[in-house]
């Protein structure tokens, strides 16, 4: 399906270098500010205080904030819990409050400006708990890097999998860098965001590298960037529909999705709008410079003993 076709192939090779300088720039940008501000890091990973609420009717998440605000309590979490009348609320960890007075502080705040809830219970969330999944979290992005690296050398070539997975950690790093610039919360639902970026980069790379593939072994007398130019040229229609999409989804949810969708479409969105560009614009200047050419793709024909230039047996 395509809602255009670009005839005359656009020469996006002429200007890699450009494209790069400016990839360049951002990343060190984002690893300058990871360095400088690191993550601000939800309680998830740093430990904190969790409490199950419920109500007879359907809760008001906004007017629960507020209350909790309003009582001093500036980083909480509040989501639904299993249904529109449970509420789950996440304090950060304090040393001079016991668990028990945590949920205490909170069910005054509650009855004072959002009435009616009901304690199901309190659990404390150690920082050994959060470090654990900070860990599992670094893991599970090692995991899927290697995973992409080994999967992209086996379909392609040991330089398109160098291409794509430099490509694809300067997405990561790139939002990163924009949770540590603007000290959003960096929580669970992020790091899933950016797992599912992983995988959403490298597929946009594979129908890329699959066209330049496909182009070195139909077309002769191209060069290199040529055909990286005409690889690209021929997607761009697939790309503004599929990226598209998806981007609308995402932005509904960045909208209409509330306090608990916020974060994770804001890194969804981050990551789709670089993850364009660097499977385009960094991962294809990167495989031309690493010297991908035709005969990678193209196996010379054997000469039969005895056969004249056409191959006909003499």
């Amino acid at each position: 399906m395509e809602f255009f076709r670009i005839h005359k192939d656009i020469p996006f090779m002429r200007h890699a270098l450009v494209f790069n300088g400016v990839s360049l720039v951002t990343f060190v940008a984002a690893v300058f500010f990871l360095f400088w501000n690191g993550l601000n890091l939800s309680i998830e990973f740093t430990g904190g205080t969790l409490v199950e609420v419920n109500y007879a009717q359907t809760a008001d998440l906004e007017k629960i904030r507020n209350a909790l605000t309003k009582a001093g309590n500036n980083d909480t979490a509040v989501q639904n819990f299993g249904s529109s009348h449970d509420v789950l609320i996440r304090l950060p960890l304090k040393a001079d409050q016991p668990t028990a007075k945590a949920g205490e502080a909170v069910m005054a705040a509650l009855d004072a400006d959002a009435p009616g809830a009901t304690l199901r219970r309190v659990e404390f969330v150690g920082p050994q708990v959060g470090r654990e999944l900070a860990e599992n979290g670094a893991l599970a992005l090692l995991l899927v890097v290697i995973g992409i690296v080994v999967y992209l050398a086996f379909r392609f070539e040991w330089r398109f999998s160098v291409a794509a997975i430099v490509a694809n950690l300067h997405d990561v790093i790139i939002i990163l860098g924009f949770f540590a610039f603007f000290r959003w919360e960096f929580s669970l639902s992020v790091l899933a965001a950016v797992l599912a970026v992983l995988g959403y980069s490298v597929n946009e790379s594979v129908v890329v590298f699959d066209r330049v593939r496909e182009t070195f072994k139909k077309s002769r007398g191209l060069t290199t960037p040529q055909v990286i130019d005409h690889a690209i040229t021929r997607t761009i229609s697939r790309t503004i529909i599929t990226h598209g999409s998806t981007q609308m989804m995402v932005l509904s949810m960045l909208v209409f999705g509330g306090e608990t969708l916020h974060n994770f479409a804001l890194a969804l969105t981050i990551g789709i709008c670089f993850g364009i560009y660097s499977s385009v614009l960094v991962a294809s200047p990167l495989v031309m410079w690493l010297g991908v050419s035709r005969d990678q793709f193209v196996k010379p024909k054997r000469k039969i003993e005895g056969a004249n230039e056409d191959g006909a047996v003499v």
